[in-house]
């Protein structure tokens, strides 16, 4: 076998092994954020965050494939290995920065969501006080 294809087949092996690990990480994790924001509609956060998932392997499965050509001919092992952690080192790279957004934009998301709940008066106004109309002057004045 050739060692070209080798380096191909381990680096695909590994490459889908990650995305798969840490898109699974970021959903079940994930899911808690989106339901606090989305106050408690399960339904809701569960749509979304699947959303969120789909857009992440598309993203990474894609960049594992462009990314899978070389141009160097692999002879020796010495050459795998550096090839490998070359192409396997980016990719971890791509994944973490992912990562990092996709946590990013679900705390952006929960930090709007905690504003607005903080916005509400905890008791709804209940009218006026006292005899005084709308536009009545002030006690002291």
């Amino acid at each position: 076998m050739d060692l070209t294809v080798l380096a191909y087949v381990v680096y695909l092996a590994i490459s889908i092994g990650l995305t798969v690990w840490v898109a699974r990480t970021l959903s079940r994790n994930g899911r808690i954020f989106l339901a606090d924001v989305l106050h408690g509609n399960e339904k809701l956060a569960d749509a979304v965050n699947h959303l969120l998932v789909v857009g992440f392997y598309l993203v990474n499965l894609g960049f594992v494939a462009l990314y899978l050509s070389g141009d160097e001919e692999l002879a020796t092992a010495r050459e795998v290995f550096e090839a490998l952690s070359v192409k396997l080192g980016v990719v971890l790279l791509v994944l973490g920065v992912m990562h990092l957004g996709n946590v990013w934009v679900l705390n952006k998301i929960r930090r709007r969501g905690m504003m607005e709940r903080e916005q509400l008066p905890p008791v709804p106004p209940q009218g006026l006080s006292g005899q005084q109309g709308a536009w009545a002057k002030p006690a002291g004045a």
